[in-house]
């Protein structure tokens, strides 16, 4: 092997292990992030494409507390916080809509914050977690707009070696989707509390492509290169926050 080459295997080694230190800085990250924010929600029912008159209200519940409701795009979230868990390990719940109601009840134990059940109105039935294939398909929709317009940013910043362009793919595939993974698995669907959450990531993220991007590209001055990663990233963060906004996590 020649000094090229043996230089090359160490750049490559050394980027590996600033993304995987990254990835791992983030995974540990939620429960931190959580704690210094606004209590997060105790219970979220997550309802696809819910009726505008739909109503969930905690019967289990002297108070009968009704949740509160965040509509993104075409999911609804019925919220409960800790102030309405008043239940001895049994909640029941009454769902109204279109003049008709039904019960459903949750009798597993729950975590303090950001429990996640799907109802799913047709079968009148609570399921704990999200429905099949929601995390691949938000990933897989957030991934390509953030590629499309980082895309179009490298393509105005003059890169147009296909090398480059490989480059720019494999890095962002990891650092973007590892970024979105997390997002996906970092606790509330709430946009609120996943703007602060995607704050912390791509800070991250910035961190590692200001180191990858130089090592790997080679079709132009490293200033042109770190420019390029910075202004990536902030258009990135900006329309990130707008994404989370009006697209489901």
């Amino acid at each position: 092997m020649n000094k090229g080459s043996r230089r090359c295997l160490l750049r490559t080694k050394c980027c590996l292990l600033v993304i995987v230190l990254c990835i791992a800085i983030l995974s540990a990250l939620p429960g931190t992030a959580s704690a210094n924010s606004a209590e997060p929600p105790s219970l979220v029912i997550l309802v696809n494409n819910p009726p505008d008159d739909l109503a969930i209200v905690m019967v289990s519940n002297d108070n009968k507390p009704e949740a509160s409701v965040r509509r993104v795009a075409w999911e609804g979230y019925y919220v409960f916080y800790s102030r309405d868990m008043q239940a001895d390990g049994k909640y029941r719940f009454k769902v109204a809509t279109k003049g008709e109601s039904f019960e459903c009840t949750i009798d597993t134990p729950l975590q303090h914050y950001n429990n996640v059940f799907t109802l799913d109105l047709a079968q009148e039935k609570l399921t704990p977690g999200k429905y099949p294939f929601r995390q691949a398909i938000l990933v897989s929709i957030r991934l390509l707009l953030t590629l499309i317009i980082e895309g179009v940013v490298f393509w105005l910043f003059g890169f147009r070696q296909r090398r480059s362009w490989l480059v720019f793919l494999a890095i962002n595939l990891v650092t973007q989707g590892a970024l979105n993974l997390w997002l996906n698995n970092g606790g509330s669907l709430l946009p609120s509390y996943l703007l602060i959450a995607l704050i912390i990531g791509e800070f991250f993220v910035f961190v590692a492509e200001l180191i990858a991007f130089p090592y790997f590209i080679k079709e132009h001055k490293k200033s042109r290169i770190l420019i390029y990663v910075i202004a990536a990233n902030l258009l990135s963060l900006i329309a990130g926050g707008y994404i989370i906004s009006v697209l489901p996590v």
